[in-house]
């Protein structure tokens, strides 16, 4: 009895020795085959980074207004008598925009230039009698002063008429009418407002650190909001000679040709000043900037090599400096040299040493000057 439990004991105990040396076989296969585990390459795009010229630019946001801009008004008192615009008409220099009620000027203008008969006919008639002394000079002296007096009253009054008459001080497009006929103005009344549309001033303000690049007469380009397809180039015509010490700008003035009048007063503009120097730069699109708190990367594409010793593509991630921003692209400063390749698309799920696959059929944008489809 004693040696079949031996035995059975024996049989039991190989048995188990048996199992746990096959399912430690099995473990021991698992932990090799997921040690050697390799997963798929993720598909990324990529660009081969290089030099280029760059056209260094400046933004700022602008202003238009007008090279000529009034409201015109009345300069007399006065009761409406005839208007001879509409709103939105385009005026030339002199046009009769409006005339007053005269009629009492007139009458005052007639009456005068009955005494400027009488103190001319005077004058002449003492002229005679001095000559023959029948006249003192004091007498012809006092007539002459009547005439010269006449003379006056009649140019004052007609000057008062003439400014009942308002008329365009220069050329430009007016705006809404805000008189009617039979309307008594007070002096200074709003009658339109007039504006010289062509050319255009826009102003705007640039930083004081960027003052030294920028230049009178030179080049800016401008772009109306909600109207993408305008673009206009025009050149600074002055540089305000004091800094703002609120905000520690500069304002400066730029001028554009505005045919069609596509600017108008008052409007907001995106400017960008084209600064003179050219550099020599290595730019790459946005999407390839992995932007993070502690430092910007970018994953560069490396023939990298396994623990085994084999071979593959992968990307190693490099920390950058990036510099500015010129629609689609920025500018490296420091951290990628022309000829390395660099992912452009796809980076949110790469991390240091992982297997890539490049496939370039569809880019991300690259442009300077992106023009949206849908804006």
């Amino acid at each position: 009895m004693k040696k079949r439990m031996i035995m059975m004991l024996s049989v039991m105990v190989a048995f188990f020795a048996t199992i746990g040396f096959v399912k430690f076989r099995q473990v021991q296969a698992a932990i090799a085959q997921a040690s050697s585990f390799q997963p798929p390459p993720e598909a990324v795009t990529t660009i081969v980074a290089k030099e280029e010229s760059w056209q260094p630019t400046l933004s700022a946001i602008g202003t238009v207004a007008a090279v000529k801009g009034v409201t015109v008004s009345a300069d007399l008192p006065g009761i409406v008598d005839e208007i001879s615009f509409d709103s939105g008409d385009a005026v030339q220099k002199g046009s009769v925009l409006l005339r007053l009620d005269t009629r009492q000027e007139q009458a005052q203008l007639a009456a005068g230039e009955a005494r400027l008969d009488l103190a001319r006919l005077n004058h002449e008639r003492f002229r005679g009698l001095v000559q023959t002394g029948a006249v003192s000079r004091a007498e012809y002296d006092a007539a002459a002063a009547e005439l010269r007096q006449a003379e006056a009253n009649v140019r004052e009054i007609r000057a008062t008429i003439d400014r009942k008459t308002v008329r365009a001080p220069f050329s430009g497009v007016l705006g809404i009418r805000q008189v009617d006929v039979g309307q008594y103005l007070t002096s200074g009344s709003p009658i339109a407002p007039l504006q010289a549309l062509d050319p255009i001033y826009v102003d705007f303000a640039v930083p004081q650190q960027e003052l030294g690049h920028v230049r009178v007469h030179g080049s800016v380009r401008v772009q109306a909001e909600g109207l993408s397809e305008t673009e206009l180039t025009g050149a600074i015509t002055a540089i305000n000679s004091v800094v703002d010490k609120s905000t520690r700008n500069v304002q400066v003035r730029s001028i554009f040709a505005n045919r069609g009048a596509k600017l108008r007063p008052g409007m907001f503009v995106k400017a960008q000043v084209l600064l003179d120097a050219t550099d020599r730069i290595v730019s790459l699109p946005a999407s390839a900037i992995n932007y993070a708190p502690y430092g910007n990367s970018v994953y560069v594409v490396e023939e990298l090599t396994r623990p085994g010793g084999q071979t593959y593509r992968g990307v190693r991630q490099q920390i950058v400096k990036v510099g500015t921003e010129q629609g689609d692209l920025v500018v490296i400063d420091s951290g990628i040299k022309a000829g390395e390749e660099v992912v452009t698309s796809g980076v949110f799920k790469l991390r240091n040493g992982v297997a890539v696959q490049v496939n370039n059929q569809t880019q991300p944008g690259s442009s300077p000057a992106p023009q949206p489809e849908d804006n």
